[in-house]
């Protein structure tokens, strides 16, 4: 039986192997969603940064629900692989800068004690658009969320990601320290904004000079983040251990390609992630806007096209020519409703998704991505949508993208998405001229343009009809 991977697993040289002792790394950084965006993204700049800059920034990983994680990082002495692969061939790092792991199902004090520790500096998050408990229609707290009515209702002892970063802040906050930056890697348009203001307005219903000490010291930093990375599969895990020689319960695969672009706003500093790739600018929004509507809105397009024609993988529905044309032409029209971007060519950059979306090595599940749409395609899709028909445009790949996910939604009874029960009576509403109706009615998802504009939903029904009646 082959050994699992550890620190003393003999690793090949073609093996990227982290350029520091990770057993002498100390901690400074903060993780709460320890997935495998986070793990083969935010982790993997670490490594390269620690490699260009030693400091004490070693990531303690939370996980807020799995046990599994946390006791598979501790077998493996915290290490694990990301293999890269693109039809140029494939690669292998081991991650060493994750060197301890949390799960607050069992640990909630080691995680609340973490949080008030001086050497924590930074708390950075993924965990998914819908963990924030953010209400669509006012852009604060969702109180019927479950983890922010707990959190409302004890706030000493959390339950989700706002209610412990405002009690982490509050503990800092008794003790007279300074608080830590909170760095939000999801994507939500402006997504240190949005933060920023549901942990002050909770902190406010617990105690109004908790909220004014984080308004006036807090720092809640903006950032964009990309890399495919594809949920971990038995067949990419047995193609690591052949790489590496050892099992990694772990391993993730990945594309070549990632990106961070980081607004420069830190209370204490940060590891050296400009001298591995990422960019510190003063105005993420250009960057976050360029990704949410080019890589994201046609990615949502891609997924639930493939759902509907029973394509697995996105690479399955960008070898379809006129799928891949069509996910080509919805990019150039969200293009239009996009300002210069810094340092960004659009066409280059148009011309890189197409050529990442088809990448053969990479298994990326349409229904994965397909996920959670309530919550994605306000950002994605309707929001653009609502400036390019503003601008005069005819919006007609939003149009049939939003058709794409309204079929998706009446076809799929188990969909999962947090707002299931809503999209499945929407879905169960009789069909007529106005098919999409139910689903323009649902408080709080499309922006208001878009639910008055009589032409534009008449042409998403148009495109629904063809949908369902398998002219696409």
């Amino acid at each position: 039986m082959m050994e699992r991977l550890s620190a003393s697993t003999p690793l090949a040289g073609y093996v990227v192997k982290p350029a520091f002792d990770p057993k002498t790394l100390k901690p400074g950084i903060l993780h709460i969603g320890l997935g495998a965006f986070h793990r083969a993204h935010q982790a993997v700049y670490n490594d390269l940064a620690l490699a260009k800059e030693l400091g004490d920034w070693g990531i303690v990983g939370v996980s807020l629900r799995s046990l599994d994680i946390v006791r598979d990082l501790k077998a493996q002495d915290h290490l694990y692989s990301v293999v890269t692969r693109s039809g140029a061939g494939e690669g292998v790092q081991v991650v060493g800068s994750i060197i301890h792991g949390i799960s607050a199902v069992e640990d909630r004090e080691e995680l609340l004690a973490l949080l008030v520790d001086p050497s924590i500096k930074i708390v950075t998050i993924t965990v998914t658009e819908k963990a924030y408990g953010l209400d669509p229609r006012t852009g604060g707290l969702d109180r019927n969320h479950p983890a922010v009515a707990a959190d409302l209702a004890n706030p000493t002892a959390p339950v989700g990601v706002i209610g412990y970063i405002v009690e982490g802040l509050a503990r800092r906050h008794t003790a007279g320290q300074e608080p830590f930056t909170v760095l939000c890697c999801d994507n939500l348009p402006t997504n240190g904004r949005i933060v920023r203001r549901l942990v002050i307005e909770m902190a406010g219903a617990r105690d109004p000079a908790l909220a004014n000490w984080i308004s006036g010291h807090g720092a809640f930093p903006s950032s964009m983040v990309d890399r495919i990375v594809p949920a971990a599969t038995d067949e990419g895990r047995a193609r690591a251990a052949g790489l590496l020689g050892a099992e990694d319960a772990l391993s993730l695969e990945t594309e070549p390609f990632m990106q961070w672009v980081i607004e420069d706003h830190f209370i204490a500093g940060h590891p050296a992630w400009d001298k591995a790739g990422a960019l510190f600018v003063d105005d993420v929004e250009p960057y976050e806007k360029m990704k949410l509507r080019l890589l994201n809105g046609a990615h949502s397009m891609i997924a639930y096209l493939g759902q509907l024609k029973g394509l697995e993988y996105v690479r399955d529905v960008m070898a379809v020519p006129e799928y891949r044309d069509l996910a080509r032409r919805h990019m150039q029209a969200a293009r239009k409703t996009l300002d210069p971007v810094p340092g960004i060519d659009l066409d280059k950059y148009i011309d890189q998704l197409i050529e990442r979306f088809e990448n053969p090595t990479i298994a990326h599940r349409t229904k994965q991505i397909a996920m959670d749409g309530s919550q994605k395609l306000p950002q994605r899709l309707f929001a653009g949508t609502a400036e390019a028909l503003a601008e005069g445009e005819d919006a007609d790949t939003a149009a049939l993208a939003t058709a794409l996910w309204i079929a998706y939604a009446k076809r799929t009874p188990d969909i999962d998405d947090p707002r299931r029960e809503e999209l499945r009576r929407a879905a169960a509403e009789p069909a007529g001229d106005d098919a999409s109706a139910p689903f323009f009615a649902l408080p709080g998802l499309f922006p208001q343009a878009l639910i008055d504009n009589r032409g534009w939903r008449n042409l998403v029904n148009a495109k629904l009809a063809e949908i369902e009646a398998g002219r696409l």
